[in-house]
């Protein structure tokens, strides 16, 4: 594998309550053959000393302690400007409830040198407890519904075949971003906390014409959803993440689609959603009805904020 000399990569982990995971994680990053990478773990305010007890197993690692949960957007943002005041010329995101092949991230950095218009690179990301099973291959923006589509989602590895490289969207489990991107789009947006901040992160690079694109070699293992999987008696998703996923889609929506196209966008998610509020009456998951509804409203009424730029 050929590397370009000057290229240095920070790879920012966000952990929150999720030791286990990040501990495989970072084991995992233990073995990635990259000549210049730094780990940079963001604790966001996790119980029981959790980012000091992976620091003191993970020395090599720099370890940021966050005083409150920033959710995904905002303890990125925190190891991401570290990493632009620390000089580095790539930053990436990854998932702690993941784990990478030691080639991982030279591939990604090899579209980079191939195609120096990239800006964001996504690996190909296969479930960790079912290899064999495609959880994205990056993701393709449909505007006349404003619809995020995950490609190759649960489909055999064996059976997919890659149509082309370029993505309309990365996801934020793991995605390589050019320091030159960053500087001209900005930062996550912090107002979306987590969900679907990933998607309109993507249509802000592609907007300032950088391109996305799929590095196939580079695998990466996704448990998928850990952070916000708890068996309770409405089932195993908290109603957080429904209130979350309902409240950003129509951020998103309102963000980044105009006229026909957005009303038509708030018919047809509007439709989902209030299908989902009839599914959970009647399973009398009354938690999970009224964090929709509640989604609804702060994302059809909430004032939108834009996203920090650095420095």
């Amino acid at each position: 594998m050929a590397f370009t000399l000057e290229a240095s990569v920070a790879v920012i982990v966000v952990n929150w309550n999720g030791f286990d995971f990040s501990q495989a994680c970072l084991e995992s990053l233990r073995k990635v053959d990259f000549p210049d990478f730094r780990v940079v773990l963001v604790d966001n305010a996790s119980q029981n000393q959790e980012g000091p007890r992976l620091k003191k197993t993970f020395p090599e690692i720099e370890l940021i302690e966050n005083s409150t949960n920033l959710g995904f957007s905002g303890g990125n943002n925190v190891g991401i400007r570290f990493a632009l005041a620390g000089g580095f010329s790539h930053i990436l995101l990854l998932n702690n409830d993941t784990e990478v092949e030691p080639n991982f991230l030279g591939e990604m950095m090899q579209r980079f040198r191939q195609h120096p218009e990239i800006g964001v690179v996504q690996p190909l990301i296969l479930f960790l407890k079912e290899p064999k099973k495609i959880w994205s291959a990056g993701g393709k923006w449909i505007s006349s519904v404003g619809r995020a589509v995950t490609l190759g989602d649960r489909e055999p590895v064996a059976d997919f075949r890659i149509r082309k490289c370029e993505l309309d969207w990365a996801t934020g489990c793991c995605m390589l971003i050019s320091r030159d991107a960053l500087l001209k789009a900005g930062l996550l947006n912090e107002q979306y906390f987590a969900y679907f901040e990933d998607v309109e992160w993507s249509l802000r690079f592609k907007k300032d014409g950088f391109r996305i694109n799929l590095a196939e070699k580079a695998i990466v293992y996704h448990e998928a959803g850990a952070s916000s999987k708890k068996q309770t008696s409405e089932g195993t998703l908290s109603p957080a993440v429904f209130y979350y996923h309902v409240r950003n889609q129509f951020y998103l929506t309102r963000g980044t689609l105009k006229g026909f196209q957005c009303l038509a966008a708030f018919g047809y998610h509007l439709s989902r959603f209030v299908l989902w509020i009839g599914y959970f009456t009647l399973r009398g998951r009354f938690k999970k009805l009224k964090a929709v509804a509640r989604g609804i409203r702060d994302g059809l009424t909430d004032p939108l904020q834009s996203a920090p730029q650095w420095p």
